[in-house]
């Protein structure tokens, strides 16, 4: 069943963007009496298509499925090349990522202006929408403004951490095993070409432990793929 995310309830229905009824009418080809799912507030309601040229679907039940992993999991990553971007934006949601921060470090070759950056975010946020609605999730991810590398030093969790392509030896998989009692985490990966040493300094300074994930050197899409597994694996033990 195709799931939607609504922004409004009215009594007894949930109310879709606009949008939402081309893909619903010519895409899916749907017709009046068939049923979607929305989630409206991280609740799951199974809707009926009473007309299918409104945007209004009454509630037929709630449900409680939550698909959601327990953890918080924020990722960091430094601005990439526009296809790889999409991908790991893609990715991050499938795999149950809560918010995503694009970051602009020294050795990323992409540089967005302010104008640019309006339609780049609006991209980017509908690419995790229709993620989402994909995977089956309950959220969708926030997507962050762009941030300079001290911004995220306001980011609070109960632990921080920045891969590491210096320090081999605190494996990350081992360095969560041996973490208790967390609910958040962020992680901040490099883009291609990866985080300079001053970058990672300026980054311990401001309480993040420097990880690796092994003697291998990663693209950036790849880390951010193995980080969000590694997380979500830990969040069902």
């Amino acid at each position: 069943m195709q799931r939607y995310f609504a922004k409004e309830k009215k009594d007894n229905s949930l109310v879709l963007d606009k949008s939402e009824i081309h893909h619903i009418k010519t895409v899916m080809r749907m017709k009046n009496g068939d049923e979607i799912e929305i989630i409206y507030n991280e609740r799951l309601y199974i809707c009926k298509i009473d007309d299918i040229n409104s945007n209004i679907f009454s509630i037929v039940k709630e449900c409680n499925d939550n698909n959601e992993m327990d953890i918080e999991l924020v990722v960091a990553v430094g601005l990439v090349k526009e296809q790889k971007m999409d991908l790991i934006l893609q990715k991050l949601t499938e795999l149950g990522v809560k918010r995503i921060i694009p970051v602009k470090m020294e050795r990323s070759v992409v540089k967005i202006d302010d104008k640019r950056e309006i339609k780049k975010l609006s991209r980017w946020r509908n690419i995790c929408k229709e993620a989402a609605e994909q995977s089956k999730r309950n959220v969708v991810p926030v997507v962050d403004n762009i941030k300079c590398l001290k911004d995220l030093d306001d980011i609070k969790a109960d632990y921080k951490f920045v891969c590491s392509v210096d320090n081999k030896d605190n494996l990350v998989n081992k360095c969560l095993q041996k973490k208790t009692k967390y609910a958040k985490m962020i992680f901040v990966i490099g883009p291609e070409g990866g985080i300079t040493s001053g970058e990672e300094e300026l980054l311990n300074g401001m309480g993040y432990e420097s990880v690796s994930l092994g003697k291998r050197v990663l693209r950036v899409e790849t880390a951010c793929f193995y980080i969000a597994s590694i997380v979500s694996f830990v969040s069902m033990g």
